[in-house]
């Protein structure tokens, strides 16, 4: 098919920055072309499909993403462990080179020579999406017009949008920016740039505030296989609708939150807060579990590859050599992580309570101290002089 250089497809959220964008564009001569992803956000598409034709996109595409985004994105980074800075369990960063991916396979299948994308200069999205796009599709132009254009603020995006009678969302005119999907809620901007102020209650969005959440705790046991949960109270279930009963449950009990100083690819630091109640919960379980099957050299090595694997998802190298040699590593050390692990849910906390599994390396007949312990405490004296051997040496000369 050959290429039109006019024709661009346009990363669209239904929000204030893309649907400004859409106009934009369209003033300089692109056909554009408005692409929704859905990620898990809950949200409607048709009044977003209608703003984004009000705005003068000339066709909206809408792809349902949600089961490669778990299988293919969600699942690895649980199995890894992946969390930025000890906080962040990489909701938004995950979505992005899905989006990219599927922009590329769009711009292909409609002949265009152009993707679009409205971020900003100073995100992190903007290099997840490109860097991803000049992996996967390095003919393809990408146009950024929010780096480009005039509009300083998000108010006077406003006013442009008023000014040229373009329809946008309520949430447009929100104190926040928010991005969501399945694992989770971003937020920042508004309030949130000034790191001493406490986030206000308004900032978030799923979660209930742990002070007032149940003052009765609650258990909930999840099964895995092979790092992958698979039930949830004993009924078997679907990634999918797991992670969404998890999300209910976790956002009852205040769990979730996490208000973070986080340092951005390129130089700056931010402050973020986030809300994942079912990724909080499975990342707790699923720790739990390799604490139980995983030994203590490979448990201390994994740490040091989730948290690489975290920062290559951040930086937007999800198609590079090295992360897929990293997953070949993480699905090595999943072989024998299956079992059930209960977490006490109270007030903001998941504790686990429970942990079971047919590959546990735990021994109670060598961890007892009762009558049935099968340790010889006279191995120890043996053990205790050889590991000081090295050093004892060092002192006598």
């Amino acid at each position: 098919m050959r290429k039109d250089k006019e024709k661009v497809i346009l990363a669209y959220s239904g929000g204030l920055d893309t649907s400004v964008c859409i106009h934009w564009l369209r003033k300089r001569g692109f056909r554009v072309f408005a692409f929704c992803a859905d990620v898990g956000q809950g949200e409607d598409f048709r009044p977003i499909r209608k703003r984004a034709l009000a705005c003068g996109a000339e066709r909206v595409i809408l792809r349902d993403l949600r089961t490669p985004f778990i299988q293919e994105y969600i699942l690895p980074a649980l199995k890894a462990g992946a969390v930025y800075e000890g906080k962040y369990l990489l909701g938004t960063a995950l979505s992005r080179p899905l989006i990219a991916e599927a922009l590329a396979e769009c711009a292909r299948r409609e002949g265009a020579g152009a993707v679009a994308h409205g971020c900003t200069g100073k995100g992190n999205d903007q290099v997840r999406l490109e860097v991803s796009l000049k992996i996967l599709a390095p003919h393809l132009k990408v146009l950024a017009p929010v780096r480009e254009w005039e509009l300083k603020s998000r108010g006077e995006e406003i006013r442009y949008a008023q000014r040229h009678k373009l329809p946008i969302a309520r949430k447009s005119e929100s104190r926040f920016s928010i991005d969501q999907n399945l694992w989770g809620v971003s937020i920042e901007s508004g309030p949130l740039e000034d790191p001493w102020k406490e986030p206000p209650s308004a900032a978030y969005r799923w979660t209930k505030d742990p002070a007032r959440a149940p003052s009765k705790a609650e258990r909930v046991t999840v099964e895995f296989v092979k790092g992958v949960p698979v039930a949830l109270n004993g009924k078997r279930l679907s990634a999918g609708s797991l992670i969404q009963r998890l999300n209910l449950l976790g956002a009852r009990h205040g769990i979730g939150r996490a208000d973070l100083i986080e340092d951005r690819l390129v130089g700056i630091k931010s402050h973020e807060v986030y809300e994942a109640p079912a990724a909080t919960l499975l990342h707790a379980a699923h720790r739990e579990l390799e604490q139980l099957t995983l030994d203590r050299e490979l448990l201390a090595f994994k740490e040091l590859i989730s948290q690489r694997y975290a920062r290559m998802i951040y930086d937007g190298l999800w198609f590079t050599p090295l992360k897929s040699a990293l997953e070949a590593f993480v699905e090595e050390t999943q072989r024998f992580v299956t079992g059930r692990v209960r977490l006490r849910l109270y007030k903001g906390n998941a504790a686990a309570v429970g942990r079971a599994s047919r590959h546990s390396l735990y021994s109670k007949s060598l961890a007892t101290y009762a009558s049935s312990d099968r340790f010889d405490p006279r191995w120890a004296e043996g053990f205790i002089t050889l590991w000081g051997l090295p050093y004892l040496r060092r002192r006598a000369r």
